[in-house]
């Protein structure tokens, strides 16, 4: 049984990096912010820890892992649903937003999960490649549409 120091400490990481990444969606002043990805984080870490751990199943290993299996399953597919709500497509251009929020909201919830089950490794690689793909791979992002948006009209015609 994990004892209450391990699992204030897994669920704070994970609260931290989702209002972390949340910071990162609130500056460019999209929804889902920093309260928002820190609730999906830590939600999805007091799953993780409570599955894991519940007395009943600690003497039956097939349990442990279908349980796992089916809360990893069913966090990831249910925060799908969260995501898709900040989706948006403009009906004449058929142009969709949202998706990095979506994906980040995603993203967020498997950290939450990560953290939830102790595994810190794959919680703090995780955690960094998220924010490099937030924060430094944004500026490239728009350089290369940028690029892209003059070469399909060159003379800057609309």
């Amino acid at each position: 049984m994990l004892e209450t120091t391990d699992i204030t400490l897994r669920l704070l990481a994970a609260t931290v990096i989702g209002m972390v990444i949340g910071t990162n969606r609130d500056a460019r002043g999209k929804p889902a912010g920093m309260r928002t990805m820190g609730l999906i984080a830590l939600g999805a870490a007091m799953i993780g820890v409570t599955a894991t751990h519940l007395t009943l199943l600690q003497t039956d290993p097939n349990a442990i892992s279908r349980t796992v299996q089916g809360v990893i399953q069913g966090v990831m597919a249910g925060i799908g649903f969260l995501g898709a709500g900040v989706l948006i497509q403009k009906r004449l251009t058929l142009e969709v937003h949202g998706m990095t929020t979506a994906a980040a909201i995603w993203a967020t919830a498997a950290l939450g999960i990560t953290a939830g089950l102790g595994v810190w490794p794959a919680f703090l690689i995780g955690a960094v490649i998220v924010l490099l793909l937030l924060i430094v791979a944004h500026p490239m992002e728009e350089w290369v549409e940028r690029r892209a948006a003059r070469r399909k009209d060159p003379e800057g015609e609309a």
